[in-house]
């Protein structure tokens, strides 16, 4: 597989992000199962998995944590600390104090059976979250040996270039893909400006892009499109035209929607690496298979021309995200 870098850390062109292992998409395949579809993507060339302690919370590092262990040391595993308390972790000094961070990073250590994290991530950095003596905290787990870098998670270009400046950033992760491209604006040009990474999130804008999904479909249990206005009926039937566009690109290439939509972030930007989920042997050859796609500077400019003519309709929102918690009460009682 293709490889590219996250400032100085090398990683396959297209990582794994191992969240939906444990929720947030529905029923969760069995645990031998998603540890042998980690096991699968390790073997096709995927070095770079993700999680965090809020995915579950915690089972989806203890998850990832026994799925990589035979080959640790062969990939990049990043995980995330979130600056509210999960279940477990109340102090005093509250979540974000170095005290709360110290804590965290300890706790994902020992779920994650290793004795370093490659990129920790600040998770959803708050707006009011003092980066600064983050920073200063990350610089010193470095100098520890308990992580090798660090990054944000849905940053503004305010906190990055402050972060930055205290401890050198080596990726910022945030949502981008075809439906949702806010950062190319601002974020996307500091990280480049800045030699940082910009690792994708729901590159395939949750699977919509992949184009299985219709109208029809149905989200049950903790499936986080329940409440991603995207995927409402007469937005999918409004989005139609972006899945023409995807469906035409794909069928003269012979290759899949999904693919072009990553090879297209793959073209576009030699230090963005997107994340997709893949809970199904083809998903993993399919997304997997996207580095190894180029598309020609022609096709490359025709679907920049037709996107820039294209209306999107809903987004996700982490307002929208948090609903689902209310949804499942109700079902629930």
């Amino acid at each position: 597989m293709q490889v590219r870098k996250l400032r100085d850390i090398e990683v396959s062109a297209v990582g794994m992000g191992c969240m939906g292992f444990s929720h947030g998409y529905g029923v969760v395949p069995p645990e031998e199962e998603s540890i042998r579809l980690i096991h699968k993507a390790f073997d096709l060339g995927c070095t770079f998995f993700d999680t965090a302690e809020a995915y579950g919370p915690f089972v989806n590092e203890e998850l990832v944590g026994k799925a990589v262990k035979p080959f640790r040391d062969k990939i990049i595993l990043t995980t995330k600390f979130v600056p509210v308390f999960q279940p477990g972790q109340e102090i005093p000094e509250g979540k974000l104090s170095k005290n709360g961070v110290t804590n965290a990073l300890n706790d994902s250590l020992k779920r994650l059976q290793t004795d370093y994290i490659d990129i920790y991530y600040q998770h959803r950095v708050p707006i009011d979250s003092n980066v600064e003596e983050v920073a200063q905290w990350m610089g010193e787990f470095i100098k520890e040996g308990k992580i090798r870098a660090w990054g944000q998670s849905q940053s503004t270009v305010e906190q990055i270039r402050k972060a930055h400046a205290i401890t050198p950033l080596t990726a910022i992760q945030s949502e981008y893909s075809m439906m949702e491209r806010m950062f190319e604006r601002d974020v996307i040009p500091t990280c480049k400006e800045l030699n940082i990474g910009f690792v994708a999130f729901s590159p395939m804008a949750s699977g919509f892009l992949s184009g299985k999904y219709d109208k029809n479909t149905q989200y049950k249990g903790d499936d986080v499109r329940r409440v991603i206005t995207r995927f409402a009926p007469e937005n999918v039937e409004k989005n139609q035209p972006l899945l023409d566009l995807l469906h035409e690109v794909a069928n003269k290439k012979g290759i899949t929607p999904a693919q072009i939509s990553l090879a297209w972030m793959l073209k576009k930007y030699d230090f963005v690496v997107p994340i997709p989920g893949m809970r199904k042997d083809e998903r993993v050859i399919e997304n997997l298979g996207a580095a190894d796609i180029e598309l020609t500077d022609a096709e490359f400019e025709k679907i920049e021309k037709e996107l820039d003519k294209i209306t999107i309709y809903g987004n996700r929102t982490d307002e929208d995200i948090h609903k689902l918690g209310t949804v499942k009460a109700i079902e629930t009682k």
